[in-house]
């Protein structure tokens, strides 16, 4: 079987990744957590996620409800490393839910038309309208940090970014919008062992782009990015929710439930809050998430 961009994956395991990085998934089991620094050693049970997952989503259904009803307005921004989750947890964040109510958002790079327009504009055509939630699978922040990664931007373009995204989310959340920015972040031997899995299997090979290889020798680049992404837009009125991926189960739950915690709702009772351990503020990811 042929291997997406001539087996780039495995041979950046084989050859370019770091010792105990390739130590590390060599090593584990398939139900192993590759990152020391995560707060647990397994996976989080089937039973117990299952369990989780199933008041999580009645919670959400009272929210859909109360969005319909009331014209309430709700966007949330997912945002992370590649192969952090986001895609997963998005799925799972709506298939309860009716797609004329909450509609995701996945932006394409931009045309030539858009590239001349003012850069939040491509963004604010998808907002929400009243009775509405908008979950942007990627968001304006690709500028914080994929674009200045692989030099998509200029620097000035970039810094440009930076002054303007506070005031753009403080109008957002004056206008009556809530706001809930989410980052999935996940450990370098987790991301790689994710990436191998896509590459072998031929039902998420298309999963994979060139940016996605291309990236994984862009570690350092993408933390030092994504470090001084959350230093400069985590605000009062639009705050990081940061969510350790390392257990894809933990942070689905956790994710959806930081939302949960940030949208009022009639019926919002007995919501449970997001674990402590694996998600918090932008303190979280410095506390080693990155490794």
């Amino acid at each position: 079987m042929s291997l997406p961009f001539d087996g780039a994956i495995t041979r950046f395991y084989e050859t370019e990744a770091p010792e105990p990085v390739r130590r590390a998934i060599a090593d584990a089991g398939k139900k192993d957590i590759l990152d020391p620094s995560y707060p647990y050693d397994e996976r989080m049970k089937r039973s117990d996620y299952d369990d989780a997952m199933a008041a999580l989503q009645l919670q959400l259904v009272r929210l859909q409800a109360d969005v319909k009803a009331s014209g309430r307005r709700l966007v949330v921004v997912f945002e992370g490393r590649d192969a952090a989750g986001k895609g997963g947890t998005i799925k799972r964040l709506r298939e309860n839910l009716n797609p004329r109510v909450a509609r995701v958002v996945a932006l394409s790079k931009p045309s030539d038309r858009e590239r001349g327009e003012w850069y939040f504009q491509r963004y604010i055509d998808h907002l929400p309208t009243t009775g509405e939630m908008v979950l942007f699978d990627r968001s304006w922040y690709n500028r914080g940090v994929v674009e200045h990664v692989f030099g998509f931007c200029t620097e000035e373009e970039r810094a440009q970014f930076f002054a303007q995204v506070p005031e753009f989310e403080r109008m957002l959340v004056a206008e009556g919008i809530t706001l809930v920015k989410l980052w999935l972040n996940v450990g370098r031997a987790e991301q790689l062992r994710r990436f191998l899995k896509r590459e072998a299997d031929p039902l998420k090979q298309w999963k994979l782009s060139r940016i996605d290889v291309e990236g994984l020798a862009r570690w350092e680049a993408y933390s030092q990015a994504i470090a001084e992404t959350l230093e400069r837009s985590d605000t009062a009125a639009a705050p990081w929710t940061i969510v350790r991926s390392d257990d894809k189960r933990r942070a689905r739950i956790s994710a959806i439930a930081a939302v949960m915690a940030a949208a009022e709702f009639d019926g919002k009772t007995g919501v449970p809050a997001p674990d402590p351990a694996i998600c918090g503020g932008p303190e979280m990811w410095t506390a080693g998430a990155h490794g």
